[in-house]
């Protein structure tokens, strides 16, 4: 998962690029970029957080009433300078790009336009590939002059030759911006105009949040498959190009999205609410004696409310976060959510002390996270300790921009939740049922028929997931995994 936006103005755009950017943080650590364009593109990009990477010599010249934005979040890999966006070309036109997914057939596509097209992919960065694709096919679609038609047109050699998800922002220079969603919708891409200006402006972001911050109204969702394309007069030209069953992605609800966000007419803090809704019918059930429920800060909160006031329980705010910690889950390397785990949390004995806790998470991944707060939890004086889950058990690698990529690293595959509970020293784990989390979401959008759950169920909705595919990962998630030792050794 990125943070992607895209600003199409008369007015300089750096400034609200910058606090854009601010409010898509939490999407990725690893590092961020911007763009400009004044009649020449400007960039600025690097490695660390938004707030330290943006000085203002920087901010003085990044000119121009058109920019892209992004916060990047690795997958696989270390997470290089060389992999920060945005990215642009020179040819044709000049074309700048960002992007929000994985694409599946990366290494493929890189092969294929070296030996066919002579283009070298200097990256590891998705979007690489895709701007290259996109430059390419546009060139081929038009004679003269660029039309919104042949815009479409080499879109739809994207979705033709691109495989996996992705949501995309791209600018061409003197002629317009475009935003497109992959056919199944996997990524969430938003769309707002502000008309307060002489001239209407325009903005593409991953999450609403973004462009209520940015005053930006008219706010709604870039359907699957669709294009949206803001020409230099202004004139908003949108088409579908490509169907597939809407699959957009449930983690986004459960984890990665603000609360304060609405993402395909979903807003992230009910589907919150109503996930705790869910869970608490199951806690009824399984006969647990609990004196207080504590949530794990702060994407657990809503549900963990929802819990205790439906089960008449006590709620309180037992582990006080660190706000200057990142989010564990989005650190690039096991080694370092394992450092910062403790660093993150701390508990308040009394809220513990002498009584039997229910925590309440969004998730549990690889364990650490769980297992480090349990020992918290009981070094407080908790006489039982009971951990919740309001998502199903995670068991399958996400190809799609998560990063989960391999099966050995889930502490739930394959074992049943008594052994889960052990692994991590809970007296009792219990996690939310895949059919009532689909439910749960999907309660304030029915349109929505499924979800992307193949990290929960193993059914990857695009039909393009080869087991080779997650053996690869797999080599190379051990690789670098064993580099990351070495390094550690030396240090």
């Amino acid at each position: 998962m990125c943070g992607v936006l895209g600003i199409f103005s008369t007015e300089p755009v750096i400034g609200p690029l910058y606090t854009g950017l601010l409010t898509l943080q939490h999407r990725g650590q690893d590092s961020a970029g911007i763009l400009t364009y004044d009649g020449r593109y400007h960039l600025k990009k690097g490695n660390g957080l938004v707030r330290d990477i943006f000085e203002e010599r920087h901010i003085e010249r990044l000119k121009g009433s058109v920019g892209l934005g992004h916060t990047r979040y690795p997958t696989v890999g270390e997470g290089t300078g060389e992999d920060a966006q945005p990215f642009w070309l020179n040819h044709p036109y000049g074309i700048a790009a960002v992007h929000n997914g994985n694409v599946v057939n990366f290494f493929e596509l890189k092969k294929e336009l070296f030996e066919k097209s002579h283009k070298i992919i200097n990256s590891n960065c998705d979007v690489e590939v895709i701007l290259n694709v996109f430059a390419e096919a546009l060139e081929k679609s038009v004679r003269q002059e660029i039309t919104p038609e042949g815009v479409f047109n080499a879109i739809r050699q994207v979705y033709r030759r691109v495989k996996g998800a992705y949501s995309v922002v791209i600018h061409i220079a003197d002629r317009g911006m475009v935003a497109f969603r992959d056919p199944y919708g996997l990524k969430p891409l938003l769309f707002g105009s502000d008309r307060r200006q002489m001239l209407p402006a325009f903005a593409f972001a991953s999450e609403s949040v973004t462009l209520d911050v940015l005053g930006f109204g008219d706010v709604r969702d870039v359907p699957p498959g669709s294009a949206v394309f803001i020409d230099q007069n202004r004139a908003v030209h949108e088409k579908k190009l490509q169907s597939a069953p809407f699959k957009p992605c449930i983690f986004e609800y459960i984890y990665f999205a603000r609360p304060d966000s609405y993402l395909n007419g979903i807003n992230v803090y009910q589907a919150r609410v109503d996930l705790g809704r869910k869970l608490a019918r199951r806690i009824q059930k399984s006969g647990m004696s609990i004196d207080v429920v504590v949530p794990v800060p702060d994407s657990s909160r809503p549900a963990a409310i929802e819990i205790a006031r439906l089960l008449k329980l006590k709620y309180r705010e037992g582990l006080v976060k660190n706000r200057y910690i990142g989010r564990t889950f989005i650190m690039p390397g096991d080694q370092a959510r394992r450092r910062t785990i403790r660093q993150k949390l701390n508990p308040i004995v009394d809220v513990f002390q002498g009584k039997n806790v229910l925590i309440v998470d969004d998730s549990i991944v690889r364990g650490n996270t769980s297992r480090s707060i349990i020992q918290m939890v009981r070094q407080a004086g908790a006489r039982n300790v009971y951990f919740v889950s309001y998502s199903a058990p995670l068991t399958h690698p996400c190809v799609y921009g998560i990063d989960m990529q391999t099966r050995s690293e889930f502490i739930a595959s394959g074992v049943r939740e008594d052994e889960v509970a052990a692994r991590i020293g809970a007296d009792r784990v219990l996690f939310q049922d895949i059919r009532d989390m689909e439910a749960a979401v999907r309660r304030q959008n029915p349109a929505i028929r499924s979800f992307c759950t193949a990290c929960f169920s193993g059914k990857y909705p695009t039909g393009d997931v080869s087991r080779g595919y997650l053996e690869q990962i797999e080599q190379e998630r051990e690789q670098l995994k064993l580099k990351q030792k070495e390094l550690a050794l030396k240090f």
